[in-house]
Order: structure tokens, then sequence, then C-alpha cells
């Protein structure tokens, strides 16, 4: 970890600094995101178009507050949540075990699947391996700043392809606007709450903290910076899934096809090829796979933060809080959990998902974001935090909008896991 200096005085100043918002952003944008923007575009074409703004703009307000909470106290998340209680601690510790087996398997995997679409030169689960591994490697030897380059440069790759291919079907200006007004055809409640909740990560948010403390932001005079830096990650992570619910809208819309899973953005890519020429199908596997290893990266080198955090955090005794040190890249549990994100879910690749540890995934993971932003809503009000800095009532407002939501999707996730 470096430290910064003082926080920059300058619009352009201010602007060179950004970089942790965008490593959020674009761990949280993988290709679900993609596959639920262009599937929407494709049934309902250019109706929710604000859903993607609302979806940009909920995930800014959670991840401004995680940020926040850690300048204006100096705490990390995790030292928040133990505040609140061991119970807090105690679902993450689980949560975040059982997520990183399940998760390791699904990014790697999903790294293979768009590589060899690319290169077909070995099997699905060869290039799994290799992903993990080098996921593994470069976290294991880089440093913060090296790791924010090679991210900034997959999120360039990522943004550039997928704007480009929405640039051939731009919608009317009519059309835009029209997507703008909030509508909700029937049928598509749950549709339109899936896509506002995916904007944008999910555990990995609760990481920013780390990111900024890595960047060398210590202390408020960094909040003003730090919300730029969201502002920016999000506008473009915004940006993302619009051109990918264009991509459904203006291509698809009106056609019968369908697509399912990561599987079915491999088949949009031969279908853009065959429309306009093999280039276009690379431009699109390419962003299919920066968007996949963009994800895979921010989760071995950020989640595993998280895990450190939560091992020190539960060993210290009722009021040591405070005493926490910052954690390393290097201590023992940090790499613990790297290993764990990479090594054993290669299981998976060969025997298959656990149908047990499927479900008791999918129920922890429901409550996650509803989770995120209770204790923001709770921490962020407290005296914990120096008036200036709690919430005001706009965030206050947006918070308890994203528990309602979050509440209500996690809710018809446990039903579905459990029918």
């Amino acid at each position: 970890m470096k430290n910064a200096g003082a926080p920059p005085q300058t619009w352009g100043q201010k602007l060179k600094m950004i970089g942790p918002g965008f490593v959020v952003a674009a761990t949280g944008v993988g290709t679900a995101d993609m596959i639920t923007a262009i599937v929407i575009g494709t049934s309902f074409g250019m109706t929710f178009v604000w859903a993607v703004i609302v979806g940009a703009i909920l995930k800014y307000f959670l991840n401004e507050g995680v940020g926040r909470w850690y300048l204006a106290t100096g705490q990390t998340i995790l030292q928040g949540w133990h505040s609140l209680g061991r119970w807090a601690t105690g679902y993450f510790g689980v949560y975040t075990v059982i997520w990183g087996y399940i998760y390791g398997a699904a990014a790697a995997l999903t790294c293979g699947l768009g590589m060899h679409a690319m290169f077909p030169i070995m099997p699905v689960w060869a290039w799994a391996v290799v992903h993990s591994l080098l996921g593994f490697v470069l976290v294991w030897t880089g440093r913060y700043l090296l790791f924010e380059r090679i991210m900034t440069v997959l999120i360039g790759v990522m943004f550039i392809t997928i704007i480009g291919t929405a640039l051939l079907f731009l919608p009317s200006l009519g059309e835009f606007a029209g997507g703008i007004v909030p509508k909700v055809p029937d049928g598509s409640f749950v549709l339109a709450l899936g896509l506002i909740g995916g904007v944008g990560g999910t555990i990995t948010m609760a990481s920013y903290g780390y990111w900024l403390k890595e960047k060398g932001w210590n202390g408020r005079g960094w909040i003003s910076i730090m919300r730029l830096d969201a502002k920016a990650a999000y506008a473009m992570t915004g940006l993302f899934c619009m051109a990918a619910l264009i991509i459904g809208a203006k291509f698809l819309y009106g056609t019968d096809v369908e697509l399912r899973g990561d599987q079915g953005l491999i088949n949009l890519a031969q279908m853009l090829g065959e429309e306009f020429g093999t280039p276009m199908r690379w431009l699109f596997l390419v962003a299919f796979w920066s968007a996949a290893f963009t994800s895979l990266l921010g989760v071995w080198n950020g989640v595993p933060y998280l895990f450190a955090d939560f091992i020190k955090t539960i060993r210290l005794k009722k009021g040591e809080v405070k005493a926490i040190k910052p954690v390393s890249e290097k201590e023992p549990m940090y790499r613990l959990y790297l290993a764990w994100l990479t090594f054993p879910p290669m299981l998976i690749f060969f025997f298959g998902k656990p149908v047990e540890l499927i479900i008791l995934y999918g129920a922890l993971g429901a409550l996650f974001m509803p989770f995120l932003a209770i204790s923001l809503v709770v921490l962020l009000n407290s005296k914990r935090v120096e008036a200036e800095y709690r919430n005001k009532w706009l965030a206050n407002a947006v918070l308890i909008g994203c528990i309602l939501m979050f509440a209500f999707l996690g809710i018809n996730e446990l039903q579905n896991i459990f029918k």
C-alpha cells in the first residue's frame, strides 16, 4: 500500500486519480449482466432503458456508501458489520467460503468458454484451468497498481467492443426517449428488477474500501475524489449495459431467437459474424472474454481482502475493532482464500456442481444485497460516523429503495430455489 499524499484539488488532477471504482464496476459487470440486458432487449425492445439508468444509480449509492464508510471512519466494512453483532460477520463468513468455491469454478469456466470459442485448440475445462491459474499468479505476484492497469486495459477492450457493436444498431432518438419513461409490460416486473439489480456488482462491492486503501486514499479529504471515481465507474457501467440492451433490441427484437446463459452469447457472436462478417464475430467474442476475465481478476484480487479481514475481525475481543491492522496481499489468510478460489473449484470442472452447495449458495447469495443495503443504512446513520459524513435524505431514500427491491428479488430467488 502506498500513500497518495494530499488529495488533488483541480478537476484535471482528480480525473487522473480515478481507478478503484472502475475495478469494482468491471468486476461486477460480467457475462450474466450482458446476457440479461440482451435478452430483455430482445423481448421488450428499448422499453427498459430506464431500468439500466436506475440500476446504475442504485449501485452508485451502494458503492459510495462503502467508500464513505471507510474514508470517514478508517474502518473496513467488515469492521462495520462486526460492530452490528457477531451474527453479521458469521453470515458473511459462511457465505464467502461457499461462494468462493462455487464462483471460482463458474468464473473460470466462463473464461474458458470464451477462449475456447476463439481458440478451440483445448477443451473448455483446460482453458478454465489456464485462466484460474493465470489469475492466481497475477494476484499472488502483482501489486495493486499493476492489477489496476491490467483491469483498465481489459475494461477498455470490453467497453470499445460492446459500444462499437451497439453503434451498428443505434436506435432513433424517439425510441431511446420512449425507453426513459418507466413502463413495465405485463409479465416483465421481475425481469425489470433483475436488470436493475444486475447492473455492476454484488459481493465485490464490499471490496471497494480495500482498493481505496491500496490506492493510498485515506481520510475524509478523499471523499469527493471517491465520489467522482464511483460516478465515472457507474456511468461507464450504465453505458455498457445500455449497449447490450441496444444490441438485443435492434438486432434480435421480433425474432424467435432465444439466448440462454453464456453459450447464448457465443451463439450471438456467431450470428453477428454471419450478418456483418468474421471481424464482428471476433470483436464480440473478445468483449465476452474481457467481461469474464475482468470479473475473475477482480474477485481473485478483492474478495481475499474480505476473507482475511473477516479472520482478523472474529479473533478480536469485544471493543477491539479499531485495533485491526490493514490487510495485506501477502498475509497468509489472503493467500489461503486466493488458493481456495483457484484450486478446489477445479474439482467441479470434472465432477459437476454439488446440488446441496448450489442450493445453499443461492439462498445465502439472495440475502447478500439486502444485507449490504441494510448495513449501510444502519452504519451511515449512526454515531460511528461524524455527523458531516452521515447519510443525507437522498442517500437514505435510495438505500431504502435498494432494500425493498433486493428483498423482493431475494424472496423470489429463494422461492425458485426451494420449489
